[in-house]
């Protein structure tokens, strides 16, 4: 994937316009409560200021009504947040698309939420073509975005005299591309979660690539109902058993590998009383409920991540939110840690199972785009991505 980058680009003097993902989680008394999408967008924000830029910044929050601007919608308190990461005022400018608000070089201002803007999400051409007429560059630094066709993510990009990746997108694309289009072999990607049907196209485009296929939560159960194993009631898809068995046949023929459990955690319920059992999974009883990977099973996958060239994670392979069943995703935590490989992650329960076993600082890198970073893996074409590498040699 081949763009033009913010860092490789004169900017002084020019107006930027900046899109970044500052859609932050707020208390209901609108206070920010957890602001690393914010500090996230700071180094492309800084990197203008620092070279004489004069910035506009904009970005969705929460789902506005288009056309209105509710008191939920505003962006006054990320204003005020990123004024004090930047240590300089922030303006907020509302009514902001037909232009007629100032910036001076090494200023910056924030546009109110863009989403409230008519005809954002439907990608309108003249509200992308008004935006595009407001600055000389512009820059898509909103990867978590980068699979949704908008004004502000797409349709700018094609009329701005400028187009090209922020700092942080410029980062996800190359990560996803040493990961996913130039890999270090083996290739091994884990993928965890309930259900097959979310992640089948996922799963399948990975069984074209990867070496070691490692499957975790109800995604491994049905794989395993699809071996043959009993899995008693535990969460499984057993109408999709033969696209399981189509997997594992393509790897297979490949000369690759999904390992399945040997041995399993089980429970008669999901709670933190419930008691867990680790047993051989061909013990597995009528009304167990396999909720993590057994011992056995996680020393064998550790192994397999511990002799990887790259590792692409995307889910965990238990119920690693109660302590009894958190051992697997732990483990395999810890080998992704201490591995050599090229690792990177993502997806909420990815990010929460880091950020539990406090292995961020060794994850190769962690991607911010949940739906985007899925739809990479599922091989689709990102339409923000792909506006900017058309862009590229303007």
């Amino acid at each position: 994937m081949q763009v033009k980058k913010l860092t490789e680009l004169d900017v002084r003097g020019k107006k930027v316009f900046i899109r970044a993902d500052l859609n932050v989680p707020q208390d209901d008394a609108g206070n920010i409560t957890e602001d690393t999408r914010i500090r996230a967008s700071l180094p492309s924000i800084q990197y203008c200021l620092d070279n004489g830029a004069a910035v506009m910044v904009t970005s969705h929050l929460g789902r506005p009504t288009e056309g209105t601007v509710g008191p939920d919608d505003t962006l006054a308190p990320v204003a005020v947040r990123l004024g004090q990461l930047l240590h300089r005022p922030v303006r907020l400018v509302s009514d902001w698309v037909e232009g007629g608000f100032e910036v001076k070089p090494g200023e910056v201002v924030l546009l109110e939420n863009c989403r409230c803007n008519k005809g954002e999400k439907k990608d309108n051409e003249e509200l992308a073509r008004k935006m595009a007429a407001l600055c000389d560059v512009y820059v898509n630094d909103a990867f978590g975005t980068a699979h949704r066709a908008e004004a502000t993510t797409h349709g700018i990009a094609r009329f701005a005299p400028v187009a090209c990746a922020g700092i942080l997108m410029g980062a996800e694309i190359d990560a996803l591309g040493k990961a996913l289009q130039s890999p270090q072999r083996p290739l091994v990607a884990i993928v965890g979660g309930s259900k097959v049907s979310s992640k089948l196209t996922i799963l399948k485009s990975l069984a074209h690539k990867v070496d070691q296929l490692i499957v975790g939560g109800g995604i491994a159960n049905t794989f395993l109902l699809a071996s043959g194993k009993r899995i008693g009631e535990s969460l499984a898809e057993p109408e999709l058993v033969k696209e399981a068995q189509a997997i594992m046949d393509m790897m297979k023929a490949r000369g690759a590998e999904v390992p399945l459990p040997v041995d399993v955690v089980v429970a008669d319920e999901v709670s933190a009383l419930a008691r867990a059992n680790r047993i051989p999974v061909e013990e597995v009883g009528a009304h167990d409920r396999i909720l993590d990977v057994g011992p056995k099973t996680a020393a064998k996958l550790s192994e397999i991540i511990a002799n990887a060239g790259t590792i692409v994670w995307n889910g965990p392979v238990g119920v690693f939110e109660l302590p009894q069943f958190a051992g697997g995703t732990k483990m395999m935590a810890s080998a992704i840690a201490h591995s050599e490989a090229f690792s990177i992650a993502g997806g909420g329960d990815t990010l929460a199972a880091i950020a539990k076993f406090h292995i961020a600082e060794d994850v190769g890198y962690i991607s911010t785009g949940g739906g985007a970073f899925l739809e990479f893996l599922e091989g689709k074409t990102l339409p923000a991505i792909a506006a900017l590498e058309a862009r590229v040699k303007d």
